[in-house]
């Protein structure tokens, strides 16, 4: 085959998921606010924190059931910088974000230094996540658990937005942040030292690379995304409480999107997040049974780790293995 053939047959898989991609980001701007506009939030809103979460669990192979400690780290440092101290709420952005940084830079250190791994790991940060939610429960400033309620102004230069479309474009720019992030891990130095910490640590310590360091930043970056995602949701419904920011639904849908769609790839959280609703919305519609949306979850994420570890993401390649052969 020529080289202008390989050249070809190469552009076109890339070009193909690009074009669907920037169509279907167009569509919530073309069409009037409404349903459509508001399931696009919502799904660019889980694929922004299910990149988060795909950066520790996916990328470093921390696999993370707490996560909400950052979401909620950022939501509530937002909020009461605004509320209690009368902060701008689009300096919550920011202010968030670091807040998340410096909770994953510490948590990342403590059980890095311990040792924990594997589902030790995953049990720190889900105790990490409930120590949270028991603090905001009690202090003062977070006011407990009658929860901390944003007022209604709705004007651009108070990160409040009457037209759906105005959440998108800030959703859509938070989410394009993540995406940036998780393809420079895929093509950067410190992203091959993360991979390889999450197939052989010991290994990758052994070829020099600094284990604690390349966990630690890997837990800040994903607990930063973690945490704007966190200030996004506090603006969106101008109200936040303990269950809500640090409960264990966030980390679920976090962790279910990012493996659903294929943990470790940077598409993976979006097509997640956009399978996830599709799923719930469906479910909503044809059933209405008490907790049938979770058990469904349940039962999908127990058919992608058995028939698709890779994800939806890895179907495609799998049939084309499979055509050829």
């Amino acid at each position: 085959m020529s080289s202008a053939g390989r050249t070809g047959r190469s552009i076109v898989p890339a070009i193909v998921p690009a074009t669907a991609l920037a169509i279907a980001l167009a569509v919530p701007f073309l069409l009037a606010p409404g349903f459509v506009a508001s399931l696009a939030v919502q799904t660019l809103f889980t694929a922004l924190i299910a990149q988060a979460w795909n950066i520790a669990g996916g990328y470093g192979g921390m696999m993370s059931f707490g996560h909400a400690v950052f979401f909620g780290t950022g939501a509530y440092v937002s909020t009461i910088c605004q509320l209690r101290y009368g902060f701008n709420a689009w300096l919550g952005l920011p202010l968030g974000g670091l807040s998340g940084a410096l909770a994953g830079a510490a948590i990342g250190w403590l059980a890095s230094r311990a040792g924990l791994r594997g589902s030790y790991f995953a049990l720190v940060t889900l105790a990490f996540a409930e120590a949270f939610r028991i603090l905001a429960n009690s202090i003062g400033i977070t006011q407990g658990g009658m929860g901390m309620l944003i007022r209604l102004d709705q004007r651009a230069a108070n990160f409040q937005f009457a037209d759906l479309r105005g959440w998108y474009a800030v959703v859509l720019a938070l989410g394009a942040l993540a995406f940036a992030v998780a393809l420079w891990l895929e093509r950067s130095r410190f992203g091959a030292r993360l991979m390889a910490v999450r197939e052989n640590e010991d290994a990758a310590q052994a070829l020099g690379v600094d284990v604690l360091a390349t966990k630690v930043r890997a837990l800040a970056l994903s607990g930063a995304l973690a945490a704007l995602g966190g200030v996004f949701y506090a603006q969106y419904y101008l109200y936040i409480d303990p269950p809500i920011a640090f409960g264990v639904e966030k980390s679920v849908e976090m962790l279910l999107a990012a493996m659903i769609g294929g943990a470790g790839t940077v598409w993976g959280p979006l097509v997640g997040s956009i399978a996830l609703h599709l799923l719930a919305d469906t479910t909503r519609n044809l059933f209405e049974i008490p907790g049938i949306a979770p058990m469904l979850y349940g039962a999908v994420l127990v058919l992608i780790v058995g028939f698709l570890p890779q994800g939806l993401v890895g179907l495609w390649p799998r049939l084309m293995r499979l055509r050829h052969a």
